[in-house]
């Protein structure tokens, strides 16, 4: 991925995350100066490992959820890249404590940092799950429904709160509500793990997928080179419409669970004959889960110039060869 934005100084927040690492990775390559803020609960330090020699790279550890921290970390900065969360739906309805304490409470500490340090423009990441219990297809952003999780209502919130603050204080904020973000370092690992990455890792084991219910639920899986795309372009963009404003990041199609691990056998299977005879399993739903996701990305094309580049297929073709040179000692 190209680097969009050249010789600034840019803060990435969850940068040892899997999203946040891309972005560093991209960021780093247009000769940006990148700070990353990140206090490794689900980032990990090996994503930033190749990282550290650069004299243009420096990491903050900490929580956003420190005001003191947060102030630091956006000292001198043009732009707020702001990927750190509590993230996963289930992860909310156990602990919806933490999952509002990172997802608002740092939020807020975030957006009033970048306030005081006079920021160019704050880009965050919101989530197609604010779409909740609204039945339409394809998601347009206008119309969101009801959330059905806590993680799902902290984005709504920060929504708001962007909002507000671009109305109060003259911050700049554009929200990128994402779908179904996949790519390499992206963790299998851990009770959390997203399913394309779980999904991998069970096969790359020999061992059967579990499919949450029958399969019918579909999403809209997003290569994260399309995101990094989108950040970088959310913050360069001069279109006064994106100012405040939610935009869908996504393909614009959508593929079910069953389809989905067919396609990671098949890819998986070019590497390992074994893998091609293995069957998935089926539990129960989960709660808190959208039946369906589908994007509408025309707004964001619109007004940000976003251009969903990399198709599903050619992502998870890439990504699962990334896997295998990085996982493949577990078979």
């Amino acid at each position: 991925m190209t680097s969009i934005i050249r010789n600034s100084r840019i803060l990435v927040t969850g940068g040892a995350g899997f999203i946040g690492s891309n972005l560093i990775e991209t960021l780093l390559k247009g000769e940006n100066e990148v700070v990353c803020l990140d206090n490794f609960i689900t980032g990990k330090p090996e994503n930033l490992k190749e990282f550290m020699s650069s004299e243009n790279f420096s990491l903050i550890e900490g929580s956003i959820c420190d005001r003191k921290i947060c102030e630091k970390a956006c000292d001198g900065v043009d732009y707020v890249l702001h990927q750190a969360a509590l993230g996963s739906v289930p992860r909310s309805i156990k602990d919806p404590v933490a999952t509002n304490d990172i997802n608002v409470g740092g939020f807020v500490n975030m957006l009033w940092a970048a306030v005081q340090a006079k920021v160019k423009r704050f880009v965050y990441a919101s989530s197609s799950s604010v779409y909740g219990d609204s039945p339409g297809l394809p998601k347009v952003e206008p119309e969101t429904g009801r959330p059905l999780s806590p993680y799902a209502l902290t984005k709504s919130i920060n929504e708001q709160y962007a909002k507000i603050f671009g109305d109060s204080y003259g911050l700049e904020t554009v929200g990128l509500r994402y779908f179904n973000v996949f790519g390499p370092r992206q963790d299998p690992y851990g009770a959390y793990a997203a399913v394309i990455p779980r999904f991998v890792l069970s096969l790359m084991r020999h061992e059967a997928p579990v499919i949450n219910g029958d399969g019918s639920f579909s999403r809209d899986f997003t290569y994260v080179s399309n995101v990094v795309q989108a950040n970088q372009k959310a913050a360069l963009t001069v279109a006064p419409d994106a100012i405040g404003e939610a935009f869908n990041i996504a393909c614009g199609g959508r593929i079910d669970l069953n389809e989905l691990f067919n396609t990671i056998r098949g890819e998986l299977g070019c590497f390992d004959k074994a893998i091609a005879g293995i069957e998935a399993e089926h539990g129960p739903f989960r709660d808190g889960d959208i039946p369906h996701s589908l994007a509408d990305v025309s707004a964001a094309m619109q007004v940000l110039g976003y251009i969903p580049e990399v198709k599903f297929a050619d992502g998870l073709a890439t990504c699962a060869e990334w896997y295998w040179k990085n996982y493949k000692e577990l078979v």
